[in-house]
């Protein structure tokens, strides 16, 4: 059987899509699947450093990746910047070339899109049309909701772009979700059918980072990852802040880029420098900064609704290296971190941050959690079990394709759309 992914993201690039696809794909690959990407030249701000001179080629025909996959890519358009517009204008551009480079590839069994890079949907709907085969959709965020409850204005654009992501979920064979909340959200709506399959690391390739012995008033805390609009960082900055002048030693690290980098930055600097920033770091330098951490933060805005069906991928690599989590997040989040036992839930207001954090310091056990959070990560969220579930999907999809749509699919199968959920709860 052959698969087409459409996707915004993958290797050489080091992003949360592009380590769950080469994961996925190798799952596909080792049940003897052929597999085709469609994606972007790789973007130099999303790879380690030694991979940087890659940004630079032009690809002219396919190139193998590491499973044997085969990638097609589509030409970057240089000069659109790291804002929101620039990235929306980006997934544009490639969508659009998305829909040629799939005929450069073989006959589909199956096309799969993998969203928040929304105008992929539209994309992966023109080629499953055009090339007569079934669509499966995968929804890693809560989409569109985010984008009416991140501000996007309600303009011609906008709604068109909201009308075509609710069309084509309708529209699919399937639907894959991250979270069962989110997946429960869209059969509310008329969805279906709908399946879900967690977020995850491969556990093989990470070790665990032993905790670092420290005294009593001391504590490390790190945040890794995007700074966006999402993760609300202002608030730990200002957390931050309140304990400067305290007795504890307290200190507070964030690492990584985003849109909101140079606002967080400013908002350090007016209140004094209390958290140290740094850029993205991979590799060796990785570990590192978690064998600094004593506690990692995982934060999501409290403003937005939908995130209380969102669940942030960093928090899986958190769990497998065992460090101890400071999670400043509600609903399935917030569920799936308490039932690690690696971790303290904490209201998103910098005072209750602070205290937490003060409380984290006085006690140095406190943050030693002895293989709590892998173990969940072995039971619940290791990619490769979660790409054989894929692969399954996959091929349902496939040969249900002879039948008409979702209800005669979901008779032959014997299950209603609204009782998919037969393995993972994540």
């Amino acid at each position: 059987m052959r698969l087409l992914l459409i996707t915004h993201s993958y290797r050489p690039e080091r992003t949360p899509p592009q380590r769950r696809w080469e994961a996925f794909i190798g799952s596909f690959r080792e049940a003897g699947w052929d597999v085709d990407v469609v994606v972007p030249e790789p973007d130099r701000d999303q790879m380690p450093v030694e991979g940087g001179d890659l940004g630079n080629q032009r690809r002219t025909s396919w190139e193998t990746g590491p499973a044997g996959e085969r990638l097609w890519r589509t030409r970057r358009i240089p000069g659109l910047g790291r804002t929101r517009d620039g990235r929306f204008l980006g997934h544009i551009a490639h969508a659009l070339a998305a829909v040629p480079a799939s005929f450069r590839a073989g006959r589909p069994d199956v096309v799969v899109i993998t969203v928040p890079a929304l105008p992929t949907v539209v994309a992966g709907w023109a080629v499953s049309r055009l090339r007569a085969a079934p669509l499966l959709v995968e929804m890693r965020d809560a989409w569109p909701d985010l984008a009416r409850e991140s501000g996007v204005k309600a303009g011609a654009l906008s709604r068109l772009m909201e009308s075509l992501v609710t069309g084509t979920q309708k529209a699919a064979d399937l639907v894959v979700t991250v979270t069962e909340g989110f997946g429960e959200r869209l059969r509310e709506r008329g969805v279906g059918p709908v399946e879900v399959v967690g977020n995850g690391v491969s556990l093989a390739d990470i070790e665990p980072v032993p905790p670092r012995t420290r005294t009593a008033g001391e504590l490390h805390v790190l945040y890794l990852g995007n700074h966006g609009e999402s993760q609300g960082l202002e608030t730990v900055i200002r957390a931050a802040s309140l304990v400067q002048s305290g007795p504890e030693r307290i200190s507070v690290r964030l690492v990584g880029s985003g849109t909101q980098f140079e606002a967080l930055a400013e908002l350090n600097d007016r209140l004094g420098g209390p958290v140290e920033m740094l850029g993205p770091v991979y590799g060796a330098e990785l570990r590192e900064q978690y064998a600094w951490a004593d506690t990692c933060l995982v934060t999501l805005r409290p403003d937005w609704p939908s995130f209380e069906w969102t669940v942030p991928s960093k928090t899986y690599e958190l769990l497998a290296v065992g460090r101890h989590i400071t999670g400043v997040v509600t609903g399935e989040a917030a569920r799936i971190l308490r039932d690690s036992g690696a971790a303290d839930i904490v209201d998103a207001t910098p005072e209750a941050l602070a205290r937490t954090w003060t409380r984290l310091a006085a006690d140095p056990t406190s943050t030693v959690k002895d293989g709590t959070g892998r173990q969940w990560v072995a039971e619940h969220a290791d990619l490769p079990g979660l790409g054989r579930r894929f692969v399954s999907l996959a091929r349902d999809v496939a040969e249900g394709r002879a039948y008409n749509r979702q209800v005669s699919f979901c008779r032959r199968r014997t299950i209603h759309p609204g009782t998919f959920n037969e393995g993972l709860s994540l």
